[in-house]
């Protein structure tokens, strides 16, 4: 009996949750699933702070901005619990309790009111990854997305150098993150842990190490060997090429970099 009301107060709760979100959000109610918990968390977005009202369930993490606080939600985002890593951060000036939330399509930062709340929800999300993740029938993502260089970090494009300005926007790089002007962005490539088969905005760097790299294959055929012996990725590339980068920017002209997490453009 206790199962059964365990169970049917779950379902409840799940429905509930459900139609928070109206027409417009998935199904959320299925056999198995349960609520573990809700709160609200404070996500970094492009140019300010917001409030999100997120779910956690054991096997997927929900979350959507606040239309009446406990009743109505818009714009959901699901997260499978098998694509999230989670990465403590330390305090910045303006937004404390901090951690950056990866997953495949975007990565992005939130903040909770307290320390213990912030350890809270970062433990409770490892304890239902790892439970999901025990008997074998999911595996955990390895590849994702990299979080967004904030505009207020940069004055420049940080390819070209170009001021920004009202007229000449800032733009981010899906593969590198890097803040770019149009001019530098003008290529387009698929990205396969973002999204199989949509074309995404890469900067003209990325585009030249993708080039580089689908040449390379094309040499060394399918032994997938390069000229020494071993064997490389364009996402090697891009990224160590991005860690070197971003290091001569901070030492450069656009000062220290802010946390901030960019939403989609």
């Amino acid at each position: 009996m206790d199962q059964l009301a365990f169970d049917g107060e779950n379902r409840k709760r799940i429905q509930a949750v459900q139609n928070a979100f109206g027409l417009s959000g998935e199904p959320l109610y299925c056999p198995g699933r349960t609520l573990m918990g809700e709160g609200t968390l404070m996500k970094k977005c492009r140019k300010n702070c917001k409030l999100k009202a997120f779910f956690l369930f054991s096997d997927i993490l929900v979350y959507g901005s606040i239309l009446v606080s406990g009743r109505w939600y818009k714009k959901q985002k699901v997260i499978a619990l098998e694509n999230i890593k989670q990465e403590d951060m330390e305090d910045s000036v303006d937004f404390e309790n901090q951690w950056l939330i990866c997953t495949p399509s975007k990565s992005f930062y939130v903040s909770a009111m307290s320390y213990e709340e912030k350890q809270s929800w970062m433990k409770h999300i490892d304890d239902c990854q790892r439970l999901l993740l025990q008997d074998g029938s999911r595996k955990r993502c390895s590849t994702f997305a990299v979080s967004w260089i904030p505009d207020q970090a940069a004055e420049k494009c940080l390819r070209c150098l170009c001021k920004f300005t009202n007229t000449m926007r800032r733009h981010h790089c899906r593969k590198c993150g890097f803040l770019v002007c149009k001019q530098c962005s003008k290529k387009r490539a698929v990205i396969d842990h973002i999204h199989p088969t949509k074309l995404q905005r890469i900067c003209k760097r990325c585009h030249q190490l993708i080039e580089e790299e689908e040449k390379s294959r094309l040499r060394v055929g399918s032994t997938g060997e390069d000229d020494n012996g071993g064997t490389s990725s364009d996402d090697d590339k891009i990224q160590s090429h991005t860690r070197s980068s971003w290091l001569d920017t901070l030492s450069g002209t656009w000062g220290l970099m802010d946390t901030s997490q960019a939403e989609e453009e």
